[in-house]
């Protein structure tokens, strides 16, 4: 199988969550494919810091713009703003994203109302902004970052796996509504990763009862990710569509 199936020469990657773990480690994979980037975040100087990263040693273009993807509105700027610098969106990562754990009977309305507008809302409203060009030219490539806790769960992970279930589903309906257009729409479900959300909601037990989880007995790294989201956003991915690929060391198998 030839690599030219992975190169992505020419075309353009937006990828929200940008400047830090799993976004950026994707954004740097489609860099080194050969892509322009555009990432996204709320943090200018992360964003600064992770644009160098990203594009250190390669010759394509890296730009950023500060983002709070909970405002309705910014999905809209985004994509325009993206277009205007680097002239289309081929490629868009729904990757932004939180978590307030909660039981379902302590569950307060403000912090579900927030998290399902990030987590679900907004990757339905980028998703919506950066197609009319992907229809246009015949291609593109959606790609939502969900969770292994999209398809299983643990206790006061309602809102969190409530919207990352969400995700698997709208990705199935998506591509179905997008194939004929030559659009590929598809999940990543990741597990057990060393990313700055799961680290600051578990304690030490709780990282290491997530170790256990896995087959291969420890945490992921951002860098995992990168190789899955090429092969969905090139050549290699072209029949695949609608699906859930999980990038979990093993944990979900373990779990069945």
């Amino acid at each position: 199988m030839s690599c030219d199936l992975f190169n992505l020469d020419g075309r353009v990657a937006l990828v929200t969550g940008g400047s830090k773990g799993l976004g950026k480690a994707m954004a740097r994979g489609f860099a080194e494919a050969g892509a322009d980037v555009m990432i996204a975040s709320r943090s200018e100087d992360e964003l600064k810091a992770a644009a160098v990263e990203i594009g250190e040693g390669l010759d394509v273009k890296v730009e950023w713009m500060v983002t709070d993807m909970g405002d309705r509105e910014a999905s809209d700027r985004l994509a325009a703003e993206t277009i205007l610098r680097l002239g289309k969106v081929d490629i868009v990562v729904n990757n932004a994203g939180s978590n307030t754990p909660q039981p379902i009977d302590q569950i307060i309305d403000e912090d579900w109302d927030r998290i399902v507008e990030l987590n679900l809302t907004s990757c339905m409203r980028l998703t919506r902004a950066v197609l009319p060009g992907m229809i246009e030219r015949k291609w593109g490539r959606v790609i939502h970052i969900s969770s292994v806790l999209g398809l299983g769960s643990k206790p006061a992970r309602n809102v969190y796996s409530a919207t990352k279930a969400g995700l698997i589903g709208m990705a199935k309906a998506s591509a179905l509504d997008l194939g004929k257009h030559n659009i590929t729409v598809n999940c990543i479900a990741p597990g057990p990763i060393l990313t700055d959300l799961p680290m600051s909601l578990l304690n030490d037990a709780e990282k290491k009862e997530f170790s256990k989880m896995t087959a291969l007995d420890r945490w992921g790294t951002p860098r995992e990710l990168a190789g899955p989201a090429v092969f969905l956003a090139s050549e290699a991915g072209s029949y695949t569509t609608g699906a859930t690929i999980l990038v979990d060391g093993g944990a979900y198998a373990r779990a069945l």
